[in-house]
């Protein structure tokens, strides 16, 4: 049986649109779990920020000479806010200080043995503290996601799709200042 050449051709066009398509779908499939991964970043951010004024409110009434920290944390926490919700660099940055800060907060909190026995405190502190973990759990998740979507854009001969289709490579949540990385220590022991 003579195929001919221009079945051949053919054979050869559609194994290549194939190929394309199976390609697109998986990037697509890869950008939407980087996108979805972020989702999941920025709703346990968001829970943090939320978690803040109650924070500084039970503070405040203990430790009120301890205004320079208080401010900062508040400073802090509203230009997260401010920050584009896709501004992934500047977000991990404004985080990790503000990470940081809370970590200092907390130092600060320690010299007030009736604040440290306050139900309300001990209670904010837990949940800040189950927030740390699951932002450091969504950040690995979101950063696994960013990996995936890069190789595809970056590999060969995914790239030629990725370029043709104006995908690019997602940015890491990464925090750059090693002390910023550490979880913040919210409880007293």
């Amino acid at each position: 049986m003579d195929l001919g050449f221009g079945t051949f051709l053919v054979i050869i066009l559609l194994a290549i649109a194939g190929y394309v398509i199976l390609t697109y779908n998986g990037l697509v499939r890869a950008r939407q779990m980087v996108r979805e991964a972020w989702s999941g970043i920025d709703v346990q951010l968001k829970r943090r920020a939320d978690l803040i004024p109650n924070l500084i409110e039970t503070v405040k009434g203990y430790a009120q000479h301890e205004r320079g920290a208080l401010e900062e944390v508040t400073a802090l926490r509203a230009r997260a806010q401010d920050l584009p919700r896709d501004d992934v660099a500047g977000r991990a940055q404004v985080e990790g200080m503000l990470g940081q800060a809370l970590g200092r907060l907390f130092a600060v909190a320690e010299a007030y043995p009736d604040l440290k026995a306050n139900e309300n405190f001990v209670q904010l502190q837990g949940s800040l503290e189950t927030l740390e973990s699951e932002i450091q759990m969504s950040r690995r998740y979101y950063n696994g996601a960013a990996r995936e979507l890069n190789v595809k854009v970056e590999s060969f001969p995914s790239n030629l799709v990725a370029n043709a289709f104006s995908f690019t490579q997602a940015e890491f949540f990464e925090i750059e200042n090693a002390e910023d990385r550490a979880v913040p220590k919210v409880s007293f022991g």
